[in-house]
């Protein structure tokens, strides 16, 4: 069963501006769910056979009126964007649950007191559906932050307890992951460490923390818990039609979230840095979603798609300074593709976990990127007292080593139209802005055809 677009657009709007599409009755929504976005369709399908919107993923379990789906909307792809936020913010003067200090102000002792403070309070979170996440420096950690240039004075932003601005990553394809949250802080290793995880046990950590730290309630039920996990690991988003490209599983490509839920996926199933006990052996073919469309006559655009798939597979990219790959393997130069570390098959996870630093926490920042608004902090090393700055300290504030200062996952690529801006503080506002960060980053010298390209199949995920 499909919803009209008349619904499908009434759907979306109402979840953006409610926060819980609990709110419009009844319990399962279409499977799959289509809705809108700037390019095309999305789509939603669920393995458990529909959105139950009477599980606790919609529901109240906190003290602020927070949801789950407060910041995780079917319509942008399982995440929100700063167009979701405007319109909560317009149609609430700025009081609908995700304007709460705690972690929504750019700082927690920000004054709300009047819808033009709270326009400023929320700056972050309006312009980039940024939230603020604090994690204290660990006890034993082997740096220190000696300088803070913070552009809010935030008395609670201290060498301590920094402060980092980071986009609400998707619920959706979850079943690709190899680590949880940008810097890993959820992931419960198996037995093998990176190369292994629990995947259920780390969305259980996720899903009670959010509870008490988001909502700002007591912890879950097992049982709610238990229900969220299900949900949420049996969803699978993905565009399912593209204005120019059509219906994105017709003349033999394999898109949209239905094929995706059908793909093949394990901890190093393409380990890019060889590193798997398993022996497999990597490929830089991670894509073939488009592969039919190559040779197609009279489709210049699919020919666009197909050709950017091919490039994300094969353009050759000299990857210099990324800490956890260039040091990790002892070689300055690195002779890779957008592949070797969006590796994962028709996913572009990375498929294990490896934090790296691609320059996207770098301070100054590249000028492809937005970083405006943004803390930048000065880590100086114990043993070595060398400096870095940076915007966000990442795997490092859990792990305490000082080589991981600025290192954070990458995302699941599927469904990126509907969940702009990009990168973990959402630098790059558009498709386009994040294939030119990696053109200026690794010296691409990509022509303006080949970022069409990339931009169309990036578009197609």
């Amino acid at each position: 069963m499909c919803a009209s677009p008349v619904t499908t657009v009434a759907l979306s709007i109402a979840m953006v501006l409610f926060g819980s599409i609990s709110l419009l009755g009844g319990k399962i929504l279409p499977n799959p769910l289509n809705t809108p976005d700037a390019t095309g369709v999305l789509s939603t399908y669920s393995t458990a056979g529909g959105i139950d919107i009477s599980n606790p993923f919609f529901q109240n379990l906190g003290t602020n009126g927070r949801t789950c789906n407060t910041c995780h909307i079917s319509s942008s792809a399982w995440t929100i964007t700063p167009a979701d936020v405007q319109a909560k913010f317009a149609a609430t003067q700025g009081t609908e649950p995700i304007f709460r200090t705690n972690d929504g102000s750019n700082c927690p002792s920000a004054d709300v007191s009047t819808v033009s403070a709270r326009r400023q309070a929320y700056s972050q979170l309006l312009r980039k559906a940024l939230i603020r996440v604090s994690v204290q420096v660990p006890a034993n950690a082997k740096f220190q932050i000696i300088d803070i240039q913070d552009p809010y004075n935030c008395p609670e932003t201290t060498a301590t307890n920094p402060a980092l601005y980071r986009r609400p990553l998707p619920v959706a394809n979850l079943g690709f992951l190899s680590t949880i949250m940008w810097d890993g802080r959820e992931t419960v290793f198996g037995a093998i460490p990176k190369k292994s995880i629990d995947l259920v046990q780390s969305l259980r950590n996720q899903a009670t923390h959010a509870t008490t730290g988001h909502a700002q309630g007591v912890p879950p039920s097992p049982e709610q818990v238990s229900q969220i996990v299900a949900f949420e690991t049996g969803l699978y988003t993905a565009q399912i039609k593209d204005q120019l490209a059509g219906d994105l599983t017709a003349r033999g490509a394999t898109g949209g979230p239905v094929n995706l839920s059908q793909q093949n996926f394990f901890v190093g199933i393409n380990d890019s840095l060889g590193g798997d006990p398993s022996g497999n052996t990597f490929t830089p073919r991670v894509f073939n979603l488009y592969n039919a469309w190559k040779n197609l006559t009279g489709s210049p655009y699919r020919q666009s798609v197909a050709r950017g798939e091919d490039l994300f597979n094969t353009l050759p990219i000299p990857i210099t300074g990324v800490a956890g790959l260039n040091d990790a393997l002892g070689q300055q130069v690195i002779m890779g593709t957008c592949t070797t570390c969006h590796d994962s098959p028709n996913a572009g996870n990375h498929s294990f976990s490896v934090p790296l630093a691609i320059g996207t926490t770098a301070y100054p920042a590249m000028p492809a990127l937005d970083v405006a608004g943004l803390p930048v902090y000065t880590v100086q090393c114990i043993a070595t007292g060398e400096r870095v700055r940076v915007t966000d300290i990442g795997r490092a504030l859990i792990s305490g080593n000082c080589e991981d200062v600025g290192k954070l996952k990458g995302p699941v690529l599927r469904a990126l139209t509907a969940r702009a801006p990009y990168f973990h503080n959402g630098g790059a506002a558009t498709l386009g802005d994040a294939v030119e960060f990696y053109n200026q980053r690794f010296s691409l010298s990509l022509t303006a055809q080949q970022k069409a390209d990339l931009v169309a199949f990036l578009q197609s995920l």
